[in-house]
């Protein structure tokens, strides 16, 4: 178990988290017609969406109510319907997926009962499914607000079990994974003849396609109906820790649940493949087989670039136990860790000896103390990475000097082969450079730094 460090000052250099409310709406957007809808102030909203339209280059339909002064003293329930009426107008949205900010929960507004009373008075709004998540700015990052959209979902729109439907398994994505991601692993249930509802699929919203019509909600996404649906699937498969709460949930509906706290390495996936195996009965098939042994021969090619690395990492707690994990099964040392929530029994499973729960800044001096060779963080980092000379590869929210971020993939047989792949090259393209601790007193003493002894006399 790592120890967790909660530096105490009053300043934050580079941060390296983002807001639950963002991790809200990222969620949300993986619903089928969705439109998040923050309530709180716009400049809220605006920091948000430059994010998400940096990182993913889309258009992205994200709302606010645009609380003012006097709907901040005296409450924002009259913003909620007018939002929700202005959006059934213009984009006819089948989901609104509401997200709380930092000036409604200081405020201490009743936003759950101010809704409910408004949806049963306002009939006309029963062709919507509306949904409320309490994520305030000051407590957790995008990881805890991903995860309290997708219980807010849970707990709204999934009905007791029913029959059970053969076949059926609910998958919980967790905020790590990409749409690539969510792709592959959805991909390898499908292998087993299993039948997936992904919860949020944002592989076929945000995974980055041209449409033939504009529309000013998600394009893609988990339908209504078959999150209706999820509480008569045979198994639920929850990938990230944070996913436990939301598995639980599905548990007590009478759906038993099995959380993976990653499906990157060697052993995760084995791990995953074999509860596939269990659940629909089958062994293996030829292809997954056949990735398999592409990653055993892979980690023999990357284990001369990862043996003894010195990484300095920075991301959120389910990507970092993911990716550390990986690197530390090849090899290599977690030397510096900085995450941004406490909240994820997670952040205690990252593979090093301390986690700060901090900003860049943090890490950029455990990088530099502890000689680190390769840095794992978003694009925030490059200003470090620059001035200590690392190697950088991107991972997490946001990825903005890059492009295809929706298309890396770092999950599974084949995504665990890509990574190694990935680290093994920024180390193999860096030009040694030379420094003065290269030389003299710094070296160990050899042999020859010292004349031999004088021969024995007889």
């Amino acid at each position: 178990m790592a120890k967790l460090i909660h530096p105490r000052r009053a300043l934050s250099t580079n941060p390296l988290k983002t807001s639950a409310p963002l991790g809200a709406a990222m969620a949300y957007l993986g619903i089928e017609g969705a439109i998040p809808l923050f309530h709180g102030a716009q400049g809220c909203t605006a920091f948000a969406m430059v994010h998400l339209v940096r990182h993913f280059r889309e258009a992205i339909p994200l709302q606010t109510t645009a609380m003012n002064e006097i709907s901040a003293i005296l409450g924002g329930g009259e913003q909620i319907e007018e939002a929700i009426e202005n959006l059934r107008k213009r984009a006819k949205p089948k989901f609104i997926g509401i997200a709380s900010t930092a000036l409604v929960e200081t405020r201490g507004e009743d936003v759950a009962g101010e809704l409910r009373e408004m949806l049963l008075r306002r009939s006309d709004f029963a062709g919507t499914a509306v949904v409320y998540a309490t994520t305030p700015d000051f407590t957790g990052g995008l990881e805890d607000g991903w995860a309290r959209a997708v219980e807010a979902i849970i707990a709204a729109l999934v009905p007791e079990g029913g029959p059970v439907l053969p076949g059926q398994v609910n998958l919980l994505a967790g905020s790590h994974l990409t749409p690539a991601d969510v792709e592959e692993v959805a991909g390898m249930v499908r292998a087993f003849g299993l039948t997936p509802i992904v919860l949020p699929d944002i592989s076929t919203s945000l995974d980055g396609h041209l449409s033939e019509d504009w529309a000013g909600h998600s394009l893609g996404g988990t339908g209504l109906a078959d999150i209706a649906r999820m509480g008569r699937s045979v198994a639920t498969l929850a990938i990230g820790e944070a996913m436990r709460p939301a598995a639980e949930m599905l548990a007590a509906k009478g759906v038993p649940a099995e959380v993976f706290g990653s499906v990157t390495g060697l052993a995760e996936v084995d791990a995953f493949v074999a509860a596939l195996m269990r659940l629909s009965g089958r062994e293996a098939p030829a292809a997954v087989r056949r990735d398999r042994a592409r990653l055993a021969d892979t980690m023999l090619d990357a284990h001369f670039q990862t043996g003894g690395l010195r990484v300095a990492l920075g991301a959120e707690p389910d990507l970092a136990v993911s990716l550390g994990g990986a690197l530390v099964g090849m090899g290599a040392e977690i030397v510096a860790a900085v995450t941004t929530s406490g909240l994820s029994p997670a952040a205690e499973r990252i593979p090093a000896a301390e986690v700060i729960l901090g900003d860049l800044g943090d890490l950029e001096r455990g990088a530099e103390a502890a000689r680190a060779q390769i840095l794992l963080t978003h694009s925030h980092g490059r200003m470090m990475a620059e001035k200590l000379h690392l190697p950088h590869v991107r991972c997490g929210f946001p990825v903005f000097d890059r492009i295809g971020a929706q298309d890396v993939c770092r999950t599974g047989y084949r995504g665990t082969r890509a990574f190694l792949y990935e680290v093994a090259n920024a180390m193999l393209g860096q030009l040694h450079r030379p420094r003065p601790e290269d030389f003299g007193a710094s070296r160990p003493p050899m042999e020859f730094d010292h004349a031999p002894p004088p021969p024995a006399s007889h």
